[in-house]
C-alpha cells in the first residue's frame, strides 16, 4: 500500500511540474484541450498544433511514466 502511495505522489508532482512547464512554453495541456473542446467542440482538434499533439500523446505519457519509475526507485531506496 505504501508503494502505491509513494509512486502516486511522485507521478502527481511530476504531472504538476510538467503542466506548469508546458503552460509557460505555450503548449496545450490536457486541461487546455478540455477547455477548448468545451468552447469549440470538435473544431478544437483543428485548432491545436502538431507540437501540442506530440506533447499530449507522446511527451506527457512518457513524462508520467518517468514519474512512476522515480516513485518505484524511491520506494526501493527507502524500503
Amino acid at each position: 500500500m505504501i508503494k502505491i502511495y509513494i509512486v502516486g505522489w511522485c507521478v502527481l508532482v511530476i504531472a504538476i511540474l510538467a503542466n506548469g512547464i508546458v503552460l509557460k512554453l505555450g503548449i496545450v495541456s490536457w486541461y487546455g484541450l478540455i477547455d477548448l473542446l468545451n468552447q469549440e467542440g470538435r473544431k478544437a482538434f483543428s485548432m491545436i498544433s502538431f507540437i501540442d499533439y506530440l506533447w499530449l500523446f507522446i511527451g506527457y505519457p512518457l513524462v508520467l511514466g518517468f514519474g512512476y519509475i522515480i516513485g518505484v526507485k524511491l520506494y526501493n531506496l527507502i524500503f
